[in-house]
């Protein structure tokens, strides 16, 4: 998806078949605990499947072009390496248009390898940058 691209509702636009989003949407969630870099994308067209609209099959669409042009991505964990965990966290300030809400991305490092991931909008609203990032790193500690 790209980064300049969010999702609101769309209530004038042409409904499209509930199931056929829904099995593309839990099929793509399936792939998400291999790639990483969809989850985000993918967890954002996943709020509107209760109503789908073709702006978000649109937005699945285009996901799973880009999943078939980087079939070659995967994981490396290599032997021998320097283990030690790091976490790294980062927040999108207000990034939900719809509720106002804050969403941080979270990645967990044992060594130079990935181990675990996780994408969340936030429960409560920050009403500055500077408390989005506690919530972040809060998160991101827990």
């Amino acid at each position: 998806m790209e980064t300049n691209c969010y999702l609101d509702l769309d209530e004038k636009g042409n409904s499209v078949d509930q199931k056929l989003y829904r099995g593309m949407i839990g099929s793509s969630l399936y792939l998400t605990s291999s790639r990483p870099d969809i989850m985000h994308s993918i967890c954002l067209c996943a709020r509107f499947q209760c109503n789908p609209k073709e702006s978000y099959l649109t937005a699945v669409k285009r996901i799973l072009k880009y999943l078939k042009g980087t079939r070659s991505l995967e994981f490396w964990y290599p032997s021998g390496a320097n283990l030690f965990l790091e976490g790294c966290g980062d927040y999108d300030f207000g990034g939900c248009k719809l509720d106002r809400k804050s969403i941080s991305g979270i990645c967990h490092l044992l060594g130079c390898s990935l181990v675990s991931w996780q994408s969340k909008k936030h429960s409560c609203v920050a009403l500055s940058t500077t408390e989005a990032e506690y919530i972040a790193v809060g998160s991101c500690c827990a």
